[in-house]
């Protein structure tokens, strides 16, 4: 066996014992996580990261080890934006706190194997046409404009072609059955409203998937390093969920700054192969700054609480 393909398989090895550890001990029943587990999760999943950056870095070089920190910030900043869908499904759906764990844990686990295959899909075709990053860049810009332009769009998930597709194959219960996604009923297999809200989560990955991807390739091509860093930001959203659930609409100007993240990704895309290449530490100091501003601006400038009308 070559040297890579012992990282692969051992990267992929510790991948699914951190799920089996997580599903088989720590979550053998669905609870309520506490916002003290989550914080203590959240900062197990970032030191793991960093341990593995510092491995990198080791067995690598100080590049390879830029490359992977600076995209794993980019994919953990913009997986942050998925935490604000999540909290809007689970709110729209009722889903009971002590299930929503669940929920991530099986969502997270299947946006593991779409962004593998999105990832061979990128590096290949970036690969054999070299000229596709121009149009990763110009997509990138597009997508960051718009989301700086985007004033806040109601989400229907009744109306959802992934959710019109399940209910078109599978009866749904009117209730949920404990933590469970599919039940018998009189011999007749049925969805529950948790399968539901799971198509959902996989189906907002995706989408997410399609702006964060090309935004890594800005960075580094290397399958290993663009899969590894996708890993570490996935899985520690899940945690970060229920560190964050209970003030997220504290960070309006969050929005803002991923705007201008994929926007200046979208920009560096473009002038990679030029005389005015951006330098991936100068990258990295950018991001930071940009998210470091909004988050403070947003804490700063609090939205305006809306006072009842006085009768």
């Amino acid at each position: 066996m070559t040297v890579t393909t012992l990282l692969w398989i051992g990267f992929i090895l510790f991948v699914l014992s951190m799920l089996a550890l997580d599903l088989g001990v720590f979550h053998r029943k669905s609870h309520t996580v506490s916002l003290r587990e989550s914080a203590i999760w959240s900062v197990v999943w970032v030191s793991l990261a960093l341990i593995f950056n510092a491995g990198v870095w080791y067995f690598s070089g100080s590049t390879k080890a830029l490359e992977f920190l600076t995209g794993y910030l980019i994919e953990l900043s913009l997986s942050v934006d998925n935490l604000f869908v999540f909290a809007l499904l689970f709110s729209y759906f009722a889903v009971p706190q002590e299930y929503q764990h669940r929920v991530l844990f099986w969502g997270i686990l299947g946006a593991l194997a779409m962004r593998a295959i999105m990832i061979g899909a990128g590096v290949y075709l970036l690969s054999h046409f070299a000229w596709l990053i121009y149009v990763f860049g110009a997509f990138l810009i597009v997508t960051g404009i718009k989301m700086l332009l985007n004033k806040g769009e109601e989400i229907h998930p009744e109306k959802n072609p992934l959710v019109r597709l399940v209910r078109r194959f599978l009866p749904v219960t009117k209730t949920y059955e404990g933590d469970k996604f599919l039940v018998r009923n009189q011999g007749r297999l049925m969805a529950t409203p948790l399968l539901l809200v799971l198509v959902l989560v996989e189906g907002t990955d995706l989408v997410f998937a399609v702006d964060s991807i090309p935004a890594i390739f800005a960075v580094t091509t290397d399958p290993f390093i663009v899969y590894t860093s996708n890993v570490f930001a996935i899985m520690g959203l899940r945690s970060l969920y229920f560190a964050l659930s209970g003030v997220m609409n504290k960070f309006h100007y969050l929005k803002v700054g991923l705007g201008v993240v994929l926007a200046f990704v979208g920009v560096k895309m473009l002038l990679g192969h030029t005389a005015y290449k951006i330098d991936t530490l100068v990258s990295l100091g950018v991001i930071v700054t940009v998210l470091a501003v909004t988050v403070v601006a947003s804490l700063l400038r609090p939205v305006p609480s809306v006072k009842p009308l006085q009768q």
